[in-house]
């Protein structure tokens, strides 16, 4: 029991913002014609504010998209042994009335145009194989009745007819698609070698999907190689195995923080949600847009990019075609994995692991501006991968993506101490604690608490940022060792919603 003759605390200083839910750091500001210069900035600009978002929501479904077009068709290297595809995550963060879905549908609703385009150019090609694959049935089933008689008559049967020779079935352009279990994606991409995109409107029910079994145990796996770009063989019980040889899909959607926040608690920190590129702007005002925002200036773009093939080698295998760096873009990536190198220290959990993948988006975003550039203008097709270019990069890198991962992932990059803390001051503020003891802590069973360590070292986290103090608690009379009782700091009550 709390003794009732404790003496009132004095004047408690204020505590660590940290340890106080609600606090975010502030978004960036986009750096948008700096990184995407003057054409793309100027429609990514006018696109937002016709779906009164903000520019970073469509950036987000830009990259996405950029990426899973030019897909497997181009990947960039800095020198040999070290290759990447232009696959890229993003996730849109905000309220309900943000308008993220907007913002991504600026570009997303660009790629149905592109996508019903090409299924109409291909309906001739599908139309005429069905026409051959009737043909073909007949023809085998004449076929194998011609060689059932010559067998039966002693002779030899006759050559397999030509007609039958008809291919494999056209397949209609997934360029995107909304939703999709791991088997049909994997169909998909192997159908369609360049790769596609999973556009969900919301995140969060396929990222917890991830953990799921299904026949062959979590998807994860699969997720993991569809960002690398590696090959991947899907197999299913009851069902033929399907071999990807470049498993590449971008991802794009929208998440609410609060969801993001749950989530962030409760997958394990295995490096998929470092794959995506968080992008939580500020809302922005609602006013009539200015101007039309000149889809068809972007739609010409896409078509361009999507207009890349891969190349056949002496095989007849189709493989990217591999963009080098230039000399100079090599001596900068040397600095900025240096530089990536110190933005390490001091890093925790999810963040630690999203910078450590920093060097390899430097080169996946590199090669996409080079890209968007190209498809915006009447220019060559790049051949290397510009110091200009991964400048461009290494900027948005530094300025805009980490910042960014700083402000949405910081429940997650604390230390496993500081999480206990937050989630027994979130269980002092819930119950209304002026004070607890460290008996009353541990019956709580909280997640990460529940030995007499994991509690210790949350309580020093709390004691040092000044929301507990620890009081004396007078021996009992018969002995023994007391509960230690702690105080609570009066602001952290005060932050009760």
């Amino acid at each position: 029991m709390v003794p009732q003759e404790i003496p009132f605390m004095g004047d408690w200083p204020v505590p660590a913002p940290r340890l106080i839910r609600g606090e975010t750091l502030a978004a960036p500001e986009l750096p948008l014609v700096d990184v995407f210069g003057p054409l793309w900035a100027d429609w990514i600009a006018s696109a937002a504010e016709a779906k009164s978002a903000p520019p970073d929501y469509v950036v987000a479904g830009l990259l996405a998209t950029a990426g899973s077009a030019i897909g497997n068709t181009r990947w960039a290297a800095p020198w040999g042994g070290w290759a990447e595809p232009p696959i890229l995550w993003t996730m849109a963060i905000g309220s309900p009335s943000s308008n993220k879905s907007p913002g991504l549908d600026a570009v997303l609703s660009l790629i149905k145009e592109v996508e019903r385009e090409h299924r109409q150019a291909m309906e001739g090609d599908l139309s005429d194989w069905r026409e051959k694959a009737e043909l073909a049935k007949l023809a085998e089933s004449a076929w194998k009745e011609a060689a059932k008689a010559a067998l039966k008559d002693g002779g030899d049967p006759p050559e397999r007819p030509d007609v039958l020779r008809i291919g494999s079935e056209p397949f209609p352009p997934r360029l995107s698609i909304a939703d999709g279990t791991v088997e049909r994606l994997a169909v998909i991409v192997s159908k369609q070698p360049r790769g596609t995109l999973l556009a969900r409107d919301e995140s969060a029910g396929w990222l917890q999907g991830m953990t799921r079994y299904s026949g062959g145990g979590s998807d994860r796996p699969f997720c993991w190689e569809a960002y690398g770009g590696r090959a991947y063989s899907v197999e299913r019980m009851g069902r033929e195995p399907v071999h990807i040889d470049r498993l590449s899909i971008g991802v794009t959607g929208g998440i609410q923080p609060d969801r993001l926040k749950s989530l962030l608690f409760r997958l394990d920190d295995d490096g998929l949600l470092a794959r995506f590129i968080p992008i939580w702007p500020d809302p922005v005002s609602l006013h009539r847009p200015k101007a039309q925002m000149g889809a068809e200036r972007c739609g010409r773009a896409l078509r361009r990019l999507y207009g890349l093939s891969m190349y056949c080698d002496e095989n007849d295998t189709r493989k990217p075609w591999i963009l080098p760096f230039s000399e100079s873009a090599r001596n900068l990536m040397d600095e900025f994995r240096v530089s990536v190198r110190a933005w390490e220290h001091g890093a925790d959990g999810l963040l630690l692991s999203f910078i450590g993948k920093l060097p390899g988006l430097a080169v996946r975003l590199s090669l996409i501006l080079s890209y968007l550039d190209w498809a915006m203008s009447d220019a060559s097709e790049p051949q290397e991968v510009t110091h200009e270019a991964l400048g461009r990069a290494t900027h948005f890198i530094e300025f805009y993506a980490l910042p960014m991962a700083r402000r949405a992932y910081a429940d997650a990059s604390a230390s496993k101490a500081e999480r206990g803390a937050r989630r027994l001051l979130d269980a002092v503020r819930a119950r209304g604690w002026p004070r607890f003891t460290s008996r009353e802590a541990l019956r709580l069973d909280l997640a990460g608490l529940g030995t007499a360590a994991q509690l210790n070292a949350a309580l020093v986290v709390l004691e040092d940022g000044d929301a507990i103090r620890p009081i004396e608690v007078p021996s009992k009379p018969q002995g023994g060792r007391s509960s230690r009782l702690f105080a609570v700091n009066p602001a952290i009550l005060a932050t009760v919603a």
